[in-house]
């Protein structure tokens, strides 16, 4: 793939969404953490919620946000355990266009030099909606500086080569 490499790099709005039980936006050490990375990277923070683990909560503010023009990425972080209520794959994958499937196999590689064979238990996952790439972590901060730090921090930046996702979240008109 042949990318014009001269032009300005294009920082993206990022929305992060938090699912969980037990957590308050005071005590989200994990979506505290992937605001600041993306923050230091040069991208905007377009919006950032918690909800429950519930799928309905969880599909309709990730809804929102795929249709809305101005946020190109959303991260979420939590629900992809095993846990009874651990639902976030259920909740997002059938809003996907399309699966990035290489995400959640390179973050269990990468997670596995970490947390070992417990890596199995992780059903992050990733894809594409509306030109909005979703990213799914799971819910400690440790997984989402792997995530963060192993596959999306290069992913977003516009001139990382050979390709990055930077490209499939153009802004959307209304």
């Amino acid at each position: 793939m042949n990318q014009d490499t001269s032009t300005a790099r294009r920082f993206v709005s990022v929305a992060v969404l938090t699912v969980s039980d037990s957590r308050t936006l005071q005590t989200d050490t994990s979506g505290d953490y992937l605001q600041a990375a993306l923050e230091q990277e040069g991208h905007q923070l377009g919006d950032r919620k918690l909800v429950i683990d519930d799928v309905y909560l969880m599909r309709a503010v990730v809804s929102a946000w795929i249709a809305d023009p101005a946020i190109e990425v959303v991260l979420t972080t939590g629900g992809t355990g095993f846990t009874g209520r651990d639902s976030t794959p259920e909740a997002l994958a059938p809003l996907f266009d399309k699966r990035i499937e290489g995400f959640g196999e390179l973050f269990r590689q990468l997670s596995f030099d970490e947390i070992g064979t417990s890596t199995v238990q992780s059903r992050c996952l990733a894809g594409l909606a509306n030109n909005t790439a979703i990213f799914c972590l799971p819910g400690s901060t440790g997984a989402c500086k792997t995530g963060w730090q192993g596959i999306i921090r290069q992913q977003l930046d516009s001139t990382h080569q050979p390709c990055n996702f930077v490209q499939h979240v153009a802004k959307k008109t209304s």
